[in-house]
């Protein structure tokens, strides 16, 4: 396995919270893929930690629900069918819609300036072929809606039906005007909580994770199909 962290942070807290923050963001981007199996020392070289707090890192991972484990391969980062993304969005939509509502009375003059800002930088992506730019300014975005919602619990819920799409780089299969249609779907929120509509705001917020998830399950079921004929 090769080097699969960027821009190690210091390990200042525990060991095995920061191992878990960088192994949860390395299969985030991508780094490492559903399926891949990961090894404690092999971890362990590459943090320069012990393996004790590798392994606390790796079932901190499992209970999130990002790895598993297996008979005799360890931890591996965890595979889902398109049903359980499906509900995973559904959950997400919920949540988010809910946090969308609560920062509509909450949202202040400067997190609105982050979310205009935040609209701009996307405008300048589109059509260009930078995607994990435009995947981190689309969750910038979202975690400006989280924090002006003010409330610790709902943030620590959303992230955990967060995490597991971004895996799955839903963005990858976004069609150019898809992903105008998100800007302009971002730029719909802005105004809601710019008015104070919180019942505006959460239905803009379902509709827009509604769209990306049937963008991610159509690609998923596809997949899912290809390989069926593959075998046949």
């Amino acid at each position: 396995m090769g080097a699969i962290f960027e821009g190690q942070a210091s390990l200042a807290r525990t060991a095995s919270a920061a191992a878990a923050d960088l192994i949860r963001q390395a299969v985030v981007d991508g780094r490492v893929e559903p399926g891949q199996r990961l090894k404690e020392e092999e971890l362990a070289q590459q943090l320069g930690i012990s393996r004790t707090p590798i392994r606390e890192a790796l079932l901190v991972l499992q209970t999130e629900g990002l790895l598993e484990a297996t008979p005799n391969r360890g931890a591996t980062v965890r595979a889902y069918d398109a049903a359980e993304l499906e509900e995973m969005y559904d959950l997400r939509a919920v949540l988010e819609g809910h946090a969308a509502r609560r920062a509509a009375s909450r949202v202040t003059p400067e997190q609105l300036d982050e979310l205009r800002a935040s609209c701009d930088r996307f405008s300048r992506l589109l059509g260009g072929d930078d995607l994990q730019a435009l995947v981190t300014e689309n969750n910038l975005f979202h975690q400006v809606i989280l924090g002006a919602a003010g409330s610790e619990r709902l943030a620590g819920m959303v992230r955990q039906v967060i995490a597991l799409p971004l895996v799955y780089k839903s963005y990858v299969w976004y069609s150019p005007a898809q992903a105008s249609a998100s800007l302009h779907t971002h730029l719909q929120l802005v105004t809601a909580l710019e008015q104070g509509d919180g019942e505006r705001a959460e239905l803009v917020m379902r509709e827009h994770v509604f769209e990306a998830r049937d963008v991610l399950v159509a690609h998923v079921n596809a997949q899912a199909r290809l390989e069926a004929e593959a075998e046949e």
